[in-house]
């Protein structure tokens, strides 16, 4: 989420138990050129919340393995109550399916620790400067329900999101390689999914195996 007027000063809240972390960030972050009014500090999930309620912010900064933080559920409930929040994920966790979780239950953001201080800047940056639009809390992306797909389309996304090619579904289903990718298209289509990763984030929130 960004914000209706990028030179209003900002009020950041990073959230990480360990204090140095915490402290390095707030140097990094002397550098940004969005303005910051204020930047408040937590070092649980408990803390975030009752920091959340009593003062709000713009932007949270979170560390994914802070006590009282259950990943992606825990930030799927963050973005329910505070939809017009900015999450930005800071993590030493880099797994592909813990990204895709996260980002799908409604984190705007996420960025590897690993990573150098001017990708957490240009993040910052870029996410300050964007016109402000309110966001549905229960993912990243709206996506039409499962049940529009044909029978033969909810087939093909399960095997997709197991890494099937068109030519194994094709094969699976006794179905020509042409007619398994026009399943594949129309079913991306009426989910609004883009690519390979959005469709196995979809099958992960539908409980469907993935590889």
């Amino acid at each position: 989420m960004s914000f209706p007027n990028q030179s209003a000063p900002l009020r950041l809240l990073l959230a990480d138990d360990h204090g140095i972390v915490r402290e390095g960030l707030k140097m990094v972050l002397a550098g940004a050129q969005a303005p910051i009014s204020t930047i408040d500090e937590a070092a649980s999930g408990e803390q975030v919340l009752a920091l959340l309620a009593a003062h709000g912010a713009d932007i949270l900064v979170l560390d994914l393995g802070m006590p009282g933080v259950s990943g992606s559920g825990w930030v799927r409930a963050v973005r329910a109550r505070y939809p017009l929040l900015t999450i930005m994920v800071l993590t030493a966790n880099t797994d592909e399916r813990t990204r895709l979780a996260v980002l799908n239950a409604g984190a705007d953001e996420f960025l590897a620790k690993s990573g150098d201080s001017q990708a957490l800047l240009a993040a910052i940056n870029r996410l300050a400067g964007n016109p402000s639009t309110p966001r549905a809390p229960q993912a990243a992306h709206a996506h039409t329900p499962a049940e529009t797909l044909t029978s033969r389309e909810q087939q093909v996304l399960a095997m997709a999101a197991q890494g099937a090619t068109a030519i194994q579904i094709a094969a699976e289903l006794h179905i020509s390689p042409f007619t398994a990718r026009k399943h594949r298209e129309n079913l991306m289509r009426k989910l609004s999914l883009h690519n390979t990763a959005e469709l196995v984030a979809y099958a992960m929130r539908l409980g469907l195996p993935t590889a």
